[in-house]
């Protein structure tokens, strides 16, 4: 079953209570979730609970060795991570089978995080505890607890391949929350191209975090990335150092508990919506909702601002993942207890840990769905108290577009959860998994899904499989689990290590390493800033040193894509709408500095090798008769495709449950696979991930929104707000807005 409802409606109790009624009764539990963060959350709840009968224990990639096998031994309740469930708990189920013979109830937490490439091989492993347990005697029941999703009982088979229940019902008491959709204000700085600058949302946050944490509101702010985390906190840190000489508000008055909204929310031309739920009808957006902000807490005056200014910076910290264990500990309990007021992260705290007392919460950019969202938003007022969050939009085609259109975000569904755990990139490494643990016969197969079978036949041809009459069998010396990289980081991770001492500062998978620790890369980790000095792939490796830089930097990549084939094809207008496969070459050749302001100081090159993928995209072409009135207008062609596939990325994961980040897109005025003006939007995984056939199934929407993004603009000549993409190789040039808007209003017609 399922059971998918809004922030604190009562999941964690929903399943806790049969899941200790289980172990009361001899059975066991395993406990499953995205994070170690939540897992440990949950292992603290138990052992409050203070049931001599329940021996609860995490077993990830914390826990000490010599704690393991008592685990493994004696405790009925496990919390683990498709991570150890894939790499040990089941490639070693002979030494946990005394656990597996007792399992009566697997709890999937915060499943809704289970989408795309990763939610894929999370089925696959599930679907390799079923096996396991089916060996051992056993039938557990399947309880996945879900933030609000659409089509939740759907989703649920896709993931578990079991039938499904849904619960989505929610009677739980909430407080009013105001949301505020928050746009930063152009500068008079100049970009690329001479484009105009917006005030980054990364800026904004920190000022607005700072000016929250001065009122002595307790804040969560989610950012989309590591760096960003980062560096709000370090700025958020600064302005109130600042402040601990002048005492005085940052952005205008101290935002109290009396006075809901921060400073500048009334006046910034946005959309400030009373919204309990998703899918509420906003009210009048200039009248929001009174009493945002809880009542002061006890021992406070109402109206008084935090008076202990000496301490105010170290009243903000950073989080994300990438920390090692303790430093997340610590971080963790400091904003429970209260002695951290304001923490910038990524994120690694959206899922259900339970951080009870806060009054506010920052989102710095469109989280990627909707889902994200409410779920970040409800981390506010988690105790049925009254609560504020706000939606601050980045520079970003997106985030323009929804903050123009706050009906996009309120009353609107949510999200179906995409994913596609029939990918053979995906299967293949899955089914070497279950054959290494247990040798796989034809009765196995069904469980894996409709194509395994060509799948493991696939995998005799190439050598990792043996099939014998009885079934498949893995054969190789090497472990099989090392095959399928679940979170498709494509890689081991590569280690970020201070030069000077030698210490480790956290790690970084190995893709993700060309963009965020090529050499000269400023790197960010707990407030300090680091230069990278060498980025050495072989050794997996990036040396940093200590610096101050006053930039940013921002990696830039070239793609070439080829057509392998079209899976589906159709009209659209004049042109046509392909769905396929396609090879995608792929290489950071550049990197750009840029002040906190935005103002650009320079590109400098980098070597470092490309990366191939064979993935899925969608593409739509256009023919030369319908293209003659655009050349003869002056348009350029190659601009204007180039500009619309810039946007078109950025809209796209308002219709697919994906990250901008997910995917890529190219685009030509004459591709020589399909002889015609073309532009492709891919996925940026091995094998695909289900966005891009999304953006097949939900084109015209799609396509539309992109149009009105750009319309929308204030710009003249095109901005990061709307067709520049910061990760652009070419230099976000050459870009035509007018065409864009004149080539998408030839495709739509």
């Amino acid at each position: 079953m399922i059971i998918s409802t809004g922030t604190a409606s009562g999941k964690s109790l929903a399943y806790l209570t049969p899941a200790v009624a289980t172990c009361l009764e001899g059975g066991t539990v395993l406990y499953l979730t995205p994070t170690k963060a939540l897992a440990a959350d949950q292992s603290r709840g138990l052992r409050d609970l203070r049931i001599t009968q329940l021996r609860s224990a995490c077993f990830d990639g914390d826990t000490p060795f010599e704690e393991r096998t008592w685990i493994r031994q004696h405790a009925n309740y496990v919390l683990t991570n498709p991570d150890m469930l894939h790499r040990s708990l089941l490639p070693r189920h002979a030494q946990w089978s005394s656990f597996f013979r007792r399992l009566r109830l697997v709890v999937v937490d915060e499943c809704h995080g289970y989408r795309g490439v990763f939610g894929s091989h999370v089925a696959q492993i599930l679907r390799r505890l079923r096996r396991i347990c089916g060996r051992y005697g056993a039938s557990p029941v399947f309880v996945l607890a879900s933030a609000t999703a659409s089509e939740p009982g759907a989703f649920g088979r896709r993931l578990t391949g079991l039938e499904m229940d849904e619960v989505t019902t929610d009677a739980s008491p909430k407080g009013s929350t105001t949301f505020a959709l928050w746009e930063p204000p152009l500068t008079d700085l100049r970009g690329e191209r001479g484009a105009p600058v917006r005030r980054t949302a990364t800026a904004e946050t920190a000022d607005l975090l700072a000016d929250l944490v001065l009122a002595d509101v307790r804040t969560l702010a989610f950012v989309r990335s590591r760096r960003g985390a980062e560096t709000v906190a370090l700025s958020a840190r600064a302005k109130l150092a600042d402040l601990t000489s002048g005492h005085a508000p940052l952005m205008g008055p101290p935002v109290h508990p009396s006075n809901p909204s921060p400073p500048g929310l009334s006046s910034a031309g946005t959309a400030s919506t009373p919204a309990a739920e998703p899918g509420a009808t906003p009210t009048n957006p200039s009248h929001p909702a009174p009493g945002a902000v809880p009542s002061p807490r006890d021992g406070e005056t109402e109206g008084q601002p935090y008076q202990d200014w000496a301490t105010l910076p170290d009243k903000v910290a950073a989080y994300r993942a990438g920390y090692l264990s303790e430093d997340r500990r610590v971080l963790e309990k400091a904003l429970r207890d209260g002695s951290l007021l304001g923490l910038a992260t990524t994120n690694a705290l959206e899922l259900g840990v339970d951080v009870s007392g806060l009054d506010a919460v920052l989102i710095a950019g469109w989280p990627g769905t909707r889902a994200s969202l409410w779920q970040q938003a409800g981390r506010a007022g988690r105790a049925g108290q009254d609560a504020l969050a706000v939606l601050i939009a980045r520079d970003d085609p997106l985030d323009t577009y929804l903050v123009h259109h706050p009906d996009a975000l309120f009353g609107q569904p949510i999200e179906t959860i995409v994913l596609d755990p029939d990918n053979p990139y995906v299967l293949g490494p899955h089914l070497c998994a279950a054959a290494a643990e247990i040798p796989l016969t034809a009765e196995d197969l069904p469980i894996f899904g409709k194509t395994a079978t060509t799948v493991a036949d696939d995998l005799v041809t190439q050598g990792l499989l043996r099939k014998r009459q009885s079934g498949w069998f893995w054969t190789r010396r090497e472990r099989a689990t090392d095959l399928a990289d679940i979170r498709g980081s494509g890689g081991a991770p590569i280690q970020v290590v201070e030069s000077s001492t030698g210490r480790l500062l956290g790690t970084v998978d190995e893709p993700s390493a060309h963009t965020a620790v090529h050499t000269g890369a400023v790197y960010l980790h707990q407030g300090e800033t680091f230069l990278v000095e060498v980025l050495d792939l072989d050794a997996g490796v990036a040396l940093v040193s200590k610096a101050e830089p006053d930039y940013t930097t921002f990696a830039r990549d070239v793609t070439e894509i080829s057509v392998l084939g079209s899976l589906r094809s159709q009209q659209l207008g004049p042109g046509e709408l392909h769905f396929g496969e396609v090879e995608v070459t792929r290489q950071v050749v550049s990197y750009i500095k840029r002040r906190l302001s935005g103002e650009m100081l320079g590109d400098e090159p980098l070597e470092l090798p490309p990366r191939t993928l064979r993935t899925r995209a969608v593409w739509w072409t256009l023919p030369a008769s319908a293209l003659t009135p655009l050349a003869e207008a002056g348009l350029d062609l190659g601009g204007s495709a180039h500009a619309a596939e810039h946007a078109s990325i950025g809209l796209l994961p308002l219709f697919a449950t994906c990250d901008r980040w997910d995917i890529g897109g190219v685009s030509t005025e004459l591709h020589p696979d399909t002889g015609a003006l073309t532009v492709f939007v891919y996925d940026g995984h091995e094998g695909g991930a289900g966005f891009a056939e999304r953006g097949y199934a939900r084109a015209f929407d799609w396509l539309t929104a992109t149009r009105e993004a750009i319309a929308s603009c204030e710009c003249d000549r095109g901005c990061p707000s709307c067709i520049q993409s910061p990760k652009c190789g070419n230099g976000n040039d050459p870009l035509d807005k007018r065409g864009a808007l004149r080539l998408l209003a030839t495709l739509l017609t």
